[in-house]
């Protein structure tokens, strides 16, 4: 569920092939023995001490804030540090890891400050650095935030400058062409999997100290202790896509903790759906918002020449598909590379006309803009190994939270199934999920999340046909946070409603984040503008 870049994502509701699925994985993980559930308990006993522990040492020691590195291109006035957290809260004294933070003071009065606002924006694997520059850019959507708020971002645990993990070296892991996702025999897919299980082995062999610790209730403690070093009594969080499914786990283990949190682009909390069945309901709401792009490309046919229905479109892209399966475009852009890059376009409406723009060009005999958006740069030697580290963060994080099927038939019958009717996604998603198939590293039960004692209203914002977070997921967790409000951009799909410009939404977001008051119902909003050509 990548909120940020989008490398090879994920799944939706409503097929057969899902809901069994569903029942199965629920039925392997949703009855331990008392003993087992007993020494789950005592397991959780222990790390709530942990955190604790490591929260009250947090608030002694504060954070040594100082001008950034110049290599983290954080311009003053953001200035940076560093919050140390235990790898294993079961061992509070034990090994300890530090996690980058940076902060941007509130632009308004020392009266209209109300604390610091952190934020995630996904992944898991995805950055939250980058926060803060929404105040120096001057962005306009979060501007009445900003002066109430010192704006706070974080890399979590494994991720960039927390301790980072990896699983391959980078300028491997980002060389094409690679396979084409999409198996045409039983030795594609044997091929498929060889590749998979190596990189479990990778990741164990570069990373195993830290993969049994990979998991989103870590992070969140991790949260309570950035928090706590922040001098903060209660913590205010923005979360997209992963950053919902890490609010809605916070809330779960620290309810009274809360002081207001907004969530957007919901990844759906229900046990059964964490992680295998998230995804696979990923590929069927792909499908869908892909079908939506190649409905906007055909509306546009006077700038992009693609066809005038969707069919139209989709026959396009199957052509320019075959090609470079044949012979891969600038000898590194084969299906597995289109289909990272097109997938972008489904993901946000902000890539709708630049995706459609480069692929324009291509029929019309200009390859090269293609062949630039979608080959791997092999000299960013910098994005390479983010790319690779934010992939490994993604893997670990996912194959920790929870239990896989092992069984490769289990695997293949369910993604068969999808892919005859959801043919955009589903293999590529199948294989960069594969791993958790073969993952060395224990796999957890994932945490039940509810409502607990102090937990204040939260405010749930999901537009209707996310693919990437499909929308079932935001009723889930607002049935699920007792007193929380949705707000719904109906027609809409893009990944991340809060950051874009819907005053329906924004100043609904500004409200709660100012005031704390949610409207007394739900809300629908209109949609967001339309991308233009």
């Amino acid at each position: 569920m990548r909120g940020t870049r989008p490398k090879r994502r994920v799944a939706a509701l409503g097929s057969a092939g899902a809901l069994v699925t569903a029942t199965l994985i629920a039925g392997a993980v949703a009855a331990p023995t008392a003993n087992a559930s007993a020494g789950t308990r005592h397991g959780q006993d222990r790390e709530a001490r942990g955190v604790a522990t490591a929260a009250a040492r947090a608030a002694k020691a504060g954070i040594d804030w100082q001008d950034c590195p110049a290599d983290w291109n954080l311009a003053k006035p953001i200035q940076c540090g560093y919050v140390t957290v235990p790898l294993d809260y079961a061992k509070p004294h034990g090994k300890q890891i530090k996690l980058a933070v940076d902060r941007i003071g509130n632009t308004g009065t020392k009266a209209e400050r109300q604390g610091a606002l952190l934020y995630n924006p996904g992944g898991p694997g995805g950055s939250g650095l980058r926060f803060p520059a929404r105040v120096t850019s001057k962005n306009p959507v979060w501007a009445n935030a900003a002066k109430a708020y010192d704006f706070v971002g974080f890399d979590p645990r494994g991720v960039g400058k927390s301790a980072p993990i990896s699983c391959v070296d980078p300028q491997e892991f980002v060389k094409a062409p690679k396979m084409d996702p999409v198996p045409d025999s039983e030795a594609d897919k044997l091929a498929q999997r060889k590749l998979a299980r190596e990189y479990a082995e990778g990741c164990q062999d570069r990373s195993g100290a830290m993969l049994p610790h990979m998991t989103t209730p870590n992070t969140a403690r991790d949260l309570d202790v950035i928090r706590a070093a922040l001098g903060e009594k209660k913590l205010n969080f923005l979360g997209v896509s992963y950053g919902t499914y890490l609010g809605a786990v916070y809330g779960t283990l620290f309810p009274g903790h809360v002081r207001r949190m907004v969530v957007d682009s919901v990844v759906n909390p229900s046990r059964d759906k964490i992680w295998y069945q998230a995804n696979l309901d990923q590929d069927v709401a792909f499908e869908g918002r892909w079908k939506d792009w190649q409905d906007w490309v055909a509306a546009n046919d006077a700038t992009y020449h693609l066809g005038t229905t969707r069919a139209a479109v989709q026959e396009k892209w199957l052509q320019l598909r075959a090609t470079a399966k044949k012979n891969p475009l600038g000898g590194v852009v084969g299906p597995a590379e289109l289909i990272s890059f097109f997938q972008s376009a489904p993901y946000y409406d902000s890539a709708w006309a630049p995706v459609a723009s480069a692929f324009s060009k291509y029929v019309a005999g200009d390859t090269q803009a293609l062949i630039d958006a979608a080959a791997p740069d092999l000299s960013d030697t910098a994005g390479n190994a983010s790319a690779e580290n934010g992939n490994a963060v993604y893997t670990a994080v996912e194959c920790a939270d929870a239990k896989w099927p092992t069984s490769w038939r289990t695997w293949d019958r369910d993604n068969t199934r999808l892919h005859k009717d959801h043919p955009f996604m589903t293999w590529a998603n199948a294989w960069m999920n594969l791993p958790c198939a073969t993952w060395p590293s224990k796999q957890h039960t994932p945490l039940n999340v509810k409502s607990g004692k102090g937990l204040p209203g939260v405010l749930i914002v999901q537009s209707e046909h996310d693919a990437a977070t499909p929308y079932e997921g935001a009723v889930e967790l607002h049935k699920r946070f007792k007193g929380s409000r949705l707000i719904t951009e109906k027609d809409a799909g893009s990944h991340g409603v809060s950051g874009l410009v819907n005053p329906c939404v924004n100043e609904r977001v500004d409200s709660y984040l100012l005031t704390g008051k949610l409207d007394r119902r739900d809300v629908t909003c209109t949609p967001h503008a339309t991308p233009k050509p």
